[in-house]
Parts: structure tokens; sequence; C-alpha cells
């Protein structure tokens, strides 16, 4: 890279860094290069982006942003993962890592707040955001199914009594 394309990819990170809610830094030693085309792919299943970058950059890169607390997490071979969902890119990892020991957690940050490496496994146990909006429809839906099936009762309860006095006067 040249200086002008380091300056565009700490500007792009700087960007980045403004506009996501989660940023997780895992340590890539090892991993062939089928194992990170599988987890870019599951990666970016969730619209969430995992980028392998140099540190030194990266560290430019948070200088005054909210996540500047990740920067001693940046030692060794090192990449960045974030997305608009932080329990669905938290899950992703930690579920490849224990399948793929080349693959380490090493923590991140979740806003303001840094995360260690248990923080993000225990992000990743917290259910994703399309998880969190099918529970709340059925939580909204399920009252309206009462509601329906209360005022359906009597009325079928008043079938039922006369059809069975229809009955009774036929015989």
């Amino acid at each position: 890279m040249d200086r002008q394309e380091k300056r565009a990819f700490v500007a792009f990170l700087a960007e980045v860094f403004a506009s996501t809610s989660i940023v997780i830094v895992t340590e890539n030693k090892g991993l062939t290069v089928a194992d990170v085309t599988e987890l870019r792919r599951r990666i970016r299943a969730t619209g969430s982006t995992y980028k392998v970058a140099k540190n030194r950059l990266v560290s430019r890169a948070l200088e005054g942003t909210q996540f500047d607390g990740i920067a001693p997490l940046l030692k060794g071979p090192t990449a960045l993962s974030w997305g608009a969902d932080p329990a669905a890119v938290a899950k992703v990892l930690v579920e490849f890592a224990k399948t793929n020991e080349n693959l380490v957690v090493l923590g991140g940050a979740l806003g303001s707040q840094t995360l260690d490496a248990s923080g993000v496994k225990a992000l990743a146990e917290l259910p994703s955001l399309d998880e969190l909006r099918a529970k709340l429809v059925g939580m909204l839906n399920t009252p309206a199914t009462r509601i329906a099936g209360v005022v359906q009762a009597p009325a079928g309860q008043l079938a039922r009594v006369f059809g069975a006095y229809s009955k009774s006067e036929a015989a």
C-alpha cells in the first residue's frame, strides 16, 4: 500500500467507526483461505463485515472514536468485524471459533463499552434483532387471538343452545 491508499483506508475505517455500534477484534493466526472465505460468507449473511487490517492503520482510525478502548487488543495478526446487529456478529464469530481453534475472539466494544472475550461470548448468547422482533410480534398477536376467542365464544354457545332447542322442538 502506498501512502495515499493508507490514508484512504484510515478514512474508511474512521467512517465505519463513526457509523457502527459494535466492533469485535479477533486473532486470525493460522486460518486458511477456505476458512476465511467461509467466515466472511457467514458474516455477510448477517449484514456484517469482516476485515483484516494493519494494526497501525486501525489504531490511527480509532483515535478520537468511541471504540478507542480496543486499541490494546491490536497485537499480532488481527481482524475486525462490525455490523448493524451486535448479537448477530458476535454469534457468528463465537460459533466459528468453537469449530476452528485458529480463530480466537480477543474482545471488542459495544458503543463506548469495551468488552473482553467473555463479554463478546455473553453478547453472542443474546437473541438477534430478528429473533427479538419475532418474539415481539408474537406477544402482540397473542392478546388479539385471545380477544377474538373470547368474543366468539358466547356467540358459539348461543348458536349451540338454539340448535339444541330447535332439535328438541322438531322431535
